[in-house]
């Protein structure tokens, strides 16, 4: 069994916490067979995956909704949950008891960022999601309440494929001059734009579309590797 894990540290100069760099494959179908193909092709080379929930009210998609059976997966793999949906809070609890342990809410659409964090953090991580164009301020919670911020890096969230757009990294950059939390970016992500992300001050590393347009998922894994390490 082929299993490529990275875990590269760095250690900001004037501070004592400790960002771990990770990519980790993201998924985003609307049936539960291409989901569990995929969740088996990346058990095999890294113990994380990113699902991507749309409800079809956020944008003019929808994936698919139904927790229970990623719960076989929950005790292999770190399960974070990117909830493109109206109302995120609604749906941590549901989720949570399917083993998911990370959960992304996008802060443009939810009644109360506070009680989205209170909510989340009794099941595990906590982090607020930004669509393309919204800007940094648009956190009302103190960053020291987050586990992580999610910038998404192409134009709008909802599909897989768009590019990356390069001036969305300058929210990385904003972000890392404000707080140590992890900045993780989705959206875009190749073994090209990895890079400029990484030298932005992103920490972590979402990949879909590059991952699985090959069908040897686990070399374009790799090569993510390679391009940071």
């Amino acid at each position: 069994m082929l299993r490529i894990i990275i875990r590269i540290n760095w250690q900001y100069s004037n501070s004592h916490e400790i960002r771990m760099m990770q990519i980790i494959p993201g998924i985003l179908e609307k049936d539960w067979n291409t989901i569990e193909t995929k969740l088996e092709q990346i058990r095999t080379f890294t113990n994380a995956a990113h699902i991507d929930i749309i409800d079809g009210k956020f944008v003019n998609n929808k994936s698919f909704l139904d927790p229970e059976p990623f719960r076989k997966y929950a005790a292999e793999l770190f399960l974070e949950l990117h909830m493109m949906v109206v109302g995120p809070v609604e749906f941590v609890e549901q989720w949570a008891a399917a083993g998911f342990k990370r959960f992304l809410g996008h802060a443009e659409h939810m009644t109360s960022q506070k009680e989205f964090v209170e909510e989340a953090k009794k099941y595990g991580e906590v982090g607020l999601a930004l669509d393309g164009p919204t800007h940094i301020s648009q956190i009302r919670v103190p960053f020291e309440q987050l586990d992580s911020i999610l910038v998404y890096t192409s134009n709008r969230v909802g599909f897989s494929g768009p590019s990356m757009m390069d001036d969305r990294l300058d929210k990385v950059r904003h972000l890392k001059r404000l707080t140590n939390i992890s900045i993780e970016v989705d959206g875009g992500i190749n073994d090209r734009t990895i890079v400029r992300a990484k030298d932005a001050g992103a920490n972590r590393f979402v990949s879909t579309s590059f991952i699985w347009q090959s069908q040897t998922c686990a070399e374009q894994y790799k090569k993510l590797i390679e391009a940071i390490s």
